[in-house]
C-alpha cells in the first residue's frame, strides 16, 4: 500500500511586472508531474475577465480586494479539493503582493482581509522572486494587461521585496540576458520541494 502524500506547500513565483513569472510556470507546468498544480495570476483573471482599472485609490482598493479573494481561493480550490494531488501548489504571486499595489498602509490591507502579516507568511514554503528586466535589457511591452513602464516595474519590485521582508525562505533570481537560464534557476528550485521520487524522475523538457 503505497504511502499518503505530504500536505501541499505553497510556492510563491513573486516580482515586479515583466519579471517573466508567468512563462517561468507555464515551463514548470509542462516539467514536473501531476503533483505540482500551477495557478494563474488572480490579477490577471480579475483585470482579463474586465475588472474596472481606475486609477484613484479607491478604485485600486477595490481592485486589491478583488485580486485578493480570487487569490485566496485559487489556493483554497486546490488544498481543499479532494480529488488533489497536489503536493506542491506553484503561484503566480501570492496574497502580500497586494500590499505593493495598495494605495495605503500595510496593515490596513490585512486588517480589511481579516488577516495579519504572520498567518499569510505562515501560507507560503517558499517566496522566489524574480528581478524584472530593465528598459532596453529584454523588459516585454507585448502584454495588454502590463501597463507598467521598466522604471515602475522597478519600483512595484522594491515594494513586493519590502512586502515579503519577514519571509523566512526567500530566493532571489536575478534577470538574465538569456531568459532560459532564469527559468532553469526557477525550475531548480520548485524541484527542492518536491518528494525525493518526482524530484529525479522528471528533468526539465522544455529547456
Amino acid at each position: 500500500m503505497s504511502s499518503p502524500l505530504p500536505r501541499s506547500s505553497i510556492v510563491v513565483l513573486t516580482g515586479g511586472p515583466g519579471a517573466g513569472k508567468t512563462a517561468a510556470l507555464a515551463v514548470v507546468s509542462q516539467t514536473f508531474c501531476e503533483h505540482v498544480t500551477v495557478l494563474p495570476e488572480a490579477a490577471s483573471i480579475v483585470f482579463g475577465g474586465g475588472f474596472p482599472r481606475g486609477a484613484s485609490d479607491a478604485a485600486r482598493k477595490c481592485a486589491q480586494r478583488a485580486i485578493f479573494a480570487v487569490q485566496r481561493e485559487l489556493e483554497n480550490g486546490v488544498i481543499e479539493d479532494p480529488d488533489s494531488v497536489a503536493t506542491v501548489i506553484c503561484c503566480d504571486r501570492g496574497t502580500l503582493d497586494g500590499i505593493a499595489y495598495y494605495p495605503g498602509h500595510a496593515d490596513d490591507f490585512l486588517r480589511e482581509r481579516g488577516t495579519t502579516l504572520e498567518e499569510e507568511i505562515a501560507k507560503y514554503a517558499h517566496v522566489i522572486h524574480l528581478r524584472p528586466p530593465r528598459e532596453g535589457q529584454g523588459y516585454d511591452h507585448s502584454n495588454p494587461l502590463r501597463v507598467e513602464t521598466a522604471a515602475e516595474s522597478r519600483a512595484i519590485d522594491a515594494r513586493i521585496e519590502a512586502a515579503w521582508a519577514s519571509h523566512p525562505r526567500r530566493t532571489f533570481v536575478e534577470s538574465s540576458v538569456d531568459f532560459l537560464e532564469k527559468v532553469a534557476k526557477v525550475i531548480a528550485l520548485v524541484r527542492e520541494e518536491l518528494p525525493p521520487g518526482c524530484r529525479h524522475g522528471h528533468p526539465p523538457r522544455s529547456l
